[in-house]
């Protein structure tokens, strides 16, 4: 009987597809898990050249200038690629050995020789950065050694200027004599180098960046949270009014958007000067004198008005897109139960909207944060940002190192405060839609 079913069971076998041992084929007789894993190797493929060109863009646009100011803040060659003898010397004769005649010649030779290639600037330039005043020291001494300087070279080089002898100058050249630093580092976080290499704190008066950074946040973190109040109530009645009224309200929330981010910041210049429609306002209502007209811009009263205004709706839109999916039932169901409004708020309704404000909170913080326009319009001396200081140094000063070191820090303190905020709320509870 069972020889007899024997042809039967192989016609059923080749027509599901199995081989005599039990592997499923395909219909061309290749093994059905090898055609499957070719398969997902072309979807892949497929995949992977579709996303290819936005991920060749992210590259360029994003991860190679990101690459390239983290070695700026580290690299800066402007001594040691043009003063390459005392370099030299340098980097042969530990710290704290004093110059001979050999490193006085070293430096009256690369100084003639900067001098000849025009790159004397440059040389001074970089000192410049760590000591302040000797751009000029460098220039003039290269206009000086064109002709050479015979030896003794220590005392003819201290005869084009006294400074040269300073025992703080031939640190700050040691330390330029390598082309790799972590003093511009340093100086973003107000700390220097004394003569001696040790790391001190800045003078008093020359102590601005952590001030600036810490005035960075808090003022952000102001932004952020007028914005939430202001944004809430907005994003509330966006999802609860009828569709009419609400695609109304959504234009009167996007029209911002619409509008030059210069004009505004303008705009607001006149509204809130002395002389604006503010203070005329609180005149004419009679609840300031003529005398006691409020100062409010070119300060951080007109930065934090300013920007909370523009950055809105970036609070608005991902609050009012969470809630648009929040049953309005379990609000009806909490109070059936008992519940006061406030109680049905609290306990029900709020904390479904937590992803909306999580997702507001962090896109309005981390504009915030890197802004600088607006700032640098309204902001005055008390108002401005690190990011003004950061595009000072890159369009005034020409310190592209610090400036890189300085948007590096503020990177990695953007960083930090995402990583707390995965750690306290979760990444995965963030919608931003």
């Amino acid at each position: 009987m069972a020889q007899a079913l024997d042809p039967h069971a192989a016609i059923v076998t080749e027509a599901s597809g199995l081989a005599p041992e039990g592997a499923l084929k395909t219909a061309d007789g290749q093994p059905l898990a090898r055609a499957l894993a070719r398969s997902s190797r072309r979807a892949r493929r497929r995949a992977f050249l579709l996303v290819l060109p936005l991920l060749a863009f992210i590259l360029i646009t994003f991860v190679l200038p990101i690459g390239q100011m983290l070695q700026r803040s580290v690299k800066n060659d402007g001594f040691s690629a043009n003063m390459p003898q005392i370099s030299a010397w340098f980097h042969a004769n530990p710290r704290g050995t004093e110059p001979d005649e050999v490193a006085w010649g070293a430096l009256a030779a690369d100084l003639k020789a900067s001098a000849e290639a025009k790159t004397i600037g440059v040389v001074g330039t970089r000192i410049n950065y760590e000591m302040a005043g000797t751009r000029s020291l460098f220039t003039s001494a290269g206009r000086k050694v064109r002709d050479g300087l015979a030896p003794p070279y220590r005392e003819a080089v201290l005869a084009l200027d006294e400074k040269w002898g300073d025992p703080k100058l031939w640190s700050v050249m040691r330390e330029a004599s390598s082309p790799y630093t972590g003093n511009f580092y340093l100086a973003a976080m107000d700390r220097t180098r004394d003569a001696e290499g040790n790391m001190v704190q800045a003078p008093e008066e020359q102590r601005i960046y952590i001030r600036l950074f810490m005035r960075t946040f808090w003022l952000s973190a102001v932004i952020t949270c007028t914005t939430f109040l202001l944004g809430f109530p907005i994003a509330h009645l966006l999802a609860t009014l009828p569709m009419r009224k609400s695609n109304l309200l959504m234009i009167l929330v996007l029209l911002p958007f619409w509008t030059s981010l210069l004009v505004r910041t303008t705009a607001w210049m006149v509204l809130l000067q002395q002389q604006g429609v503010v203070n005329d306002i609180l005149v004419w209502l009679g609840v300031i004198r003529d005398d006691q007209r409020l100062q409010m811009i070119f300060n951080q009263t007109g930065t934090i008005i300013a920007m909370t205004h523009i950055l809105l709706p970036f609070m608005i839109l991902p609050l009012y897109s969470v809630m648009r999916t929040i049953n309005p039932s379990y609000v009806r169901a909490a109070r059936s139960l008992g519940a006061t409004s406030w109680t049905a708020f609290r306990r029900i309704y709020f904390p479904q909207t937590l992803p909306g404000l999580g997702a507001g909170a962090l896109l309005v913080f981390i504009l915030a944060v890197g802004y600088y326009i607006t700032p640098a319009l309204v902001g005055g001396s008390s108002g401005q940002l690190i990011s003004n200081m950061i595009a000072m140094h890159m369009t005034q000063t020409l310190n592209w190192s610090l400036a890189a070191a300085l948007a590096a820090l503020l990177l990695l303190g953007v960083l930090a405060l995402y990583w707390v905020y995965d750690r306290l709320v979760g990444i995965d509870n963030l919608k931003l839609g």
